[in-house]
Parts: C-alpha cells; sequence; structure tokens
C-alpha cells in the first residue's frame, strides 16, 4: 500500500482500509470474528465492524453475529476485470473442445498477486480433493500454471517475489527453496511451458502453456490436469503438450481478434 508521503490528495482512505477487510479472509482465514479482522487488518474495533457491517449489507459478507465471512459475490470485484478483458468468454469453448479431445480437465487463469486466479475451466472429472471453479485461487508458485505466468515476468518482478515468497509443502514432492524454484522458472522460461509433478497435490500432474497478448507480454495461461496413476509424464509430453499447445494458440489468436475491433 502506498504511504503517506506518496498518497496524492484523492486518496480515500475508507476506501483502502475496505479492501483491506475484504483482503483479510483466505483459504486459511474463511471465517473470522471481529476481533481477528481487527487484528489482521490494523483497525480498531469499532472501525473494523463498521466496515464488516457496511460490506453485509452490501451482500459481500455474511455473518452469524460472532463469526464474518465472504459470499461468493466478491467474486463480482474481481470477475468484472477478467471480463473485459475478455478472456473467459474466448478461453472456455476452447477449454471444453481441448477437455472433450483428450478427456481431461482444462482451465485458464490469470497471476493475481502472487497466486493464481481461474477464471475459465472445463471439468472431465473430480481429480482434486478440493473443488476448483471460477474464482479459485492457488499459490502460484506450486502450480503449472503460476509458473508459467511467473515466468513471463522480468526479473525486476520476480526478484521480489523470490525474497518475500513462502513455499510450504503442500506435499512431499512441493520445492521449497527459493533457488530450486528460480531454476525451474528459468527451465519454464527455456522451454515454454511448465509441467507440475503432484507438488500441489499427490497424485496430481499439470502442465501449462502461456497466453500472450498481441505485444508477446504473457496475460494467462491455461493447463490440463491429469491423474498420475493413469498418465505417466512421457505421455503427458507426448500426447497432452501438442493439444494443449493448439489450444493456447487459438485463444491467442481470438484474443488478438478481439483486441483489434
Amino acid at each position: 500500500m502506498p504511504d503517506d508521503q506518496t498518497r496524492g490528495g484523492h486518496f480515500v482512505q475508507s476506501l483502502e482500509r475496505g479492501l483491506a477487510v475484504i483482503r483479510a479472509f483466505s483459504a486459511e482465514r474463511p471465517s473470522m470474528t471481529l476481533s481477528e479482522v481487527a487484528r489482521e487488518t490494523d483497525l480498531t474495533r469499532a472501525a473494523a465492524r463498521r466496515f464488516l457491517l457496511t460490506l453485509a449489507d452490501l451482500g459481500y459478507v455474511r455473518t452469524d453475529g460472532r463469526l464474518f465471512s465472504l459470499t461468493p459475490r466478491v467474486l463480482d470485484l474481481g470477475y468484472a476485470y477478467v471480463a473485459s478483458a475478455g478472456l473467459p468468454d474466448v478461453a472456455q469453448p476452447h477449454l471444453q473442445d481441448l477437455s472433450a479431445r483428450v478427456r481431461e480437465s482444462a482451465s485458464a487463469s490469470v497471476l493475481d498477486g502472487d497466486e493464481v486466479l481461474y477464471v475459465a475451466r472445463s471439468a472431465a472429472s473430480r481429480i482434486m480433493t478440493v473443488s476448483v471453479t471460477v474464482g479459485t485461487r492457488f499459490p502460484a508458485s506450486a502450480t503449472s500454471m503460476g509458473r508459467v505466468l511467473l515466468a513471463g515476468r522480468g526479473d525486476e518482478e520476480l526478484d521480489p517475489y523470490l525474497e518475500r515468497v513462502e513455499l510450504p509443502a503442500l506435499t512431499r514432492f512441493t520445492l521449497t527453496d527459493a533457488a530450486q524454484l528460480r531454476a525451474e522458472l528459468e527451465r519454464v522460461r527455456g522451454q515454454g511451458y511448465a509441467l507440475v509433478d503432484q507438488e500441489l497435490e499427490e497424485g496430481l500432474r499439470s502442465l501449462a502453456m502461456p497466453v500472450r497478448d498481441r505485444s508477446g507480454e504473457v496475460v494467462a495461461a491455461v493447463n490440463i490436469s491429469a491423474h498420475a496413476n493413469r498418465t505417466s509424464i512421457d505421455q503427458v509430453l507426448e500426447e497432452l503438450l501438442p493439444e494443449l499447445r493448439t489450444t493456447a494458440e487459438r485463444i491467442e489468436s481470438d484474443l488478438w481478434a478481439v483486441d483489434r475491433r
């Protein structure tokens, strides 16, 4: 957040605080008491209560009188951006076609902070213990789409990320060393795709490729997820990679056509 010296006269502090309340919730903290929200946002209890009740009146927060949690309506805030960019509408039919061809789940995501945000998905089967839908977030470091998106960033963005990011062991296969992650991202840059083998969830292999805009900047990623016990790494690269590459190229072509309008 900007500090007092860089904020202009236009700055609306109440908006900043309201957004801080929304961002205080996460997968690790889906529900919180008033005191917990106040502590996470450095607000007084009175201020936190006003923001929470206002958000509840607007439909973004629900409460049982003690615990507060976000409602699905908050997805509208992020979806407004991705919808305006045209990505979900453009990607969805291509993901459905890809999923039908390879009989695996296919998704598209963008990078939001240090996480991937799913913006389109075609699910062939339930292959994860958690439900994955539009709006789902995962740590970028442990996902194939996240690594493609991170590899597309310049070193001026990547260096600070690698210095601050926490790399918890989500499975026994997860990369937890920043130097090893940097090396893997360099590999992804060079080969043009990312393969993550059971690092986010055991039994899950995921392959991702970038989606670029007309200037060549990586703006999104698409992936295929498959069961590790029925799809070997060789099969992923020999059978799924060409199909995924074709889909990424088709999405890019359609996005460029939309951009020309």
